[in-house]
């Protein structure tokens, strides 16, 4: 009992201090209904209407079938970290959680909400079957591999040429022309760029556009402090972003859209550019998908550190987590975590949701054309860029956005500039 109030006393410093102890009595189920002691429950954000989760279901239905054990599910979507760390503290939490790195989860295996895998990874003989470089961005500092990484991102920028070629332009890579190919399509009528600028979506694209101007050191440093002002090149990736916003790159009132409007706006024929991760691209339908051709994002005409229109890049996705109740369960779990890298799997769900998983494969999504075009791109036609969730911290993550969403509307460079430093030192 001793050791259990300690744990918990240590989590709730580390994970939530008072924030969350009144989550306790408010919250729901913090377990699946169904766990029981030869049984094991997965915490999931693979659910509803995400690339991959009539996959899981499936998978999950098949397994409990073919060995007759049982997996209890809690599904939760972008509440699931917090949800989690709730359950945690009461004792209650999930054997697994399939959920992604960044922000709060960052620091779970460290705070002891979950255990490192590193050694687990050897033992269940599954080194081999991850790519390499996805172990090394998972793993700590300390040296711990946090999770067994499991799907991941390649954020693209997907171009209707139809609608570029009814306003005369071609598929622009530099930002002039990017310029040029958004008067152009806004003279027929046809919004030009679309984006989340009220989302996190709005956010990833405004801190891809400010990798145009420093180098991949720098922008750790920039996006793990919020020091704006003392990185040269990150100023003139902030004026250079207001300079497209001020040209009419972006539709209008972009500030207010969210990642679901701004598909809905590609989709329509609204819109002709969105930048989006692959696992959006899955859901683009296929009358659409023939006329979309996948690349980067212009490389600033004016001088910059990229040389080719740059993607974000990233081998954090979902990964698979195992808490201090998986670590009384190991041999129940050990099988259904290979289940999930098994050949069979991995196939289900490149093909069955176009997914990018971070298992080793030669298999290619077939009816998701977009997603396999995002796949295909090499770093000889594009110039990969980091995902910053790995560096923002938690606390910061929510006053970005809000800044990124000014920074859509109408602010200056200098107040862009102000207001974000001023996130990352209220959020310390």
């Amino acid at each position: 009992m001793t050791e259990g109030v300690s744990r918990r006393t240590v989590l709730k410093a580390a994970i939530g201090g008072g924030v969350l102890a009144p989550l306790l009595s408010a919250c729901g189920a913090l377990t699946p209904a169904s766990s029981g002691p030869r049984s094991i429950s997965v915490h999931t954000q693979l659910s509803g209407a995400v690339a991959g989760a009539q996959v899981f279901a499936q998978v999950v239905a098949d397994y409990q079938r073919r060995t007759g054990r049982t997996v209890a599910q809690l599904k939760n979507g972008s509440d699931l970290p917090i949800v989690f760390e709730t359950s945690t503290l009461a004792g209650k939490e999930a054997d697994v959680a399939v959920v992604n790195m960044m922000g709060r989860t960052l620091g779970w295996t460290g705070a002891g909400a979950t255990i490192p895998v590193e050694d687990l990874l050897d033992a269940w003989g599954l080194r081999d079957t991850i790519i390499p470089e996805a172990v090394q961005e998972w793993t700590d500092e300390d040296g711990h591999l946090r999770a067994f990484p499991f799907t991941r991102t390649n954020w693209t920028v997907s171009f209707n040429t139809a609608l570029l070629e009814e306003a005369g332009v071609g598929i622009p890579t530099t930002s002039d022309e990017l310029i040029a190919a958004a008067d152009a399509l806004r003279s027929k009528g046809i919004g030009p760029v679309t984006v989340g600028g009220s989302d996190w979506s709005g956010q990833k694209l405004f801190l891809q556009i400010l990798q145009g101007f420093v180098t991949q050191q720098e922008a750790r440093t920039v996006f793990s402090t919020g020091r704006l002002s003392e990185s040269p090149g990150a100023i003139a990736g902030v004026r250079h972003f207001v300079e497209l916003r001020d040209a009419g790159v972006f539709v209008d009132d972009v500030q207010g859209f969210t990642s679901d409007s701004e598909l809905t706006q590609f989709n329509t024929r609204k819109a002709a550019v969105v930048p989006a991760m692959s696992s959006a691209l899955a859901l683009v339908p296929a009358e659409r998908a023939a006329e979309v051709t996948v690349g980067g994002w212009p490389v600033p005409s004016g001088g910059g550190v990229i040389e080719r229109p740059s993607v974000i890049r990233s081998f954090n996705g979902h990964g698979i987590w195992i808490s201090e109740n998986g670590r009384e369960k190991l041999d129940l779990i050990e099988p259904f975590v290979k289940e999930l890298y098994s050949d069979a799997v991995t196939d289900a769900f490149i093909l069955g949701s176009g997914r990018d998983m971070n298992r080793v494969t030669d298999t290619v999504s077939q009816d998701f054309p977009l997603v396999a075009q995002a796949s295909r791109l090499t770093d000889e036609d594009v110039t990969p860029v980091m995902l910053p969730d790995l560096l923002i911290p938690d606390s910061v993550f929510e006053p970005m956005i809000r800044v990124t969403a000014m920074a859509y509307g109408s602010a200056g460079a200098d107040q862009i500039v102000d207001a974000f430093e001023k996130s990352y030192a209220s959020a310390a």
